[in-house]
């Protein structure tokens, strides 16, 4: 059974930082691409950062210079570091895993930046 456990979300004031770790089993992880998605109330789920197998990343543009993605295949974990967080990165933040035709969700952990 394949399982995709985020956390670390939570409530941070804009400038603040906060990291999200993404946990996964029931996968050879270190054949994935993984990825952090988010969607904000109205809006559609859009691609924020991924990282494939050879560790090559790439960001949506809104969070170059602010977000780092990373991995350690030994933990089996994916995380994403985020740092100047401003109010428009509120959203649920998802984690995504995929290889070939298997592409695998979690359940997903909410991101608040409010003063």
């Amino acid at each position: 059974q394949v399982q995709l456990v985020e956390s670390g979300g939570g409530s941070v004031q804009p400038g603040g930082s906060l990291r999200l770790s993404c946990a996964a089993s029931g996968i050879i992880f270190s054949m994935f691409t993984m990825g952090w998605y988010r969607q904000a109330p109205g809006k559609q789920r859009e691609l924020v950062a991924a990282i494939t197998s050879g560790s090559s990343t790439n960001y949506t543009d809104s969070v170059k210079g602010r977000f780092t993605i990373s991995r350690d295949n030994a933990k089996n974990t994916v995380y994403l570091q985020m740092n100047s967080l401003k109010p428009e990165d509120t959203a649920i933040y998802y984690c995504n895993a995929v290889f070939f035709f298997r592409d695998y969700w979690g359940q997903g952990t909410q991101v608040t930046v409010s003063s």
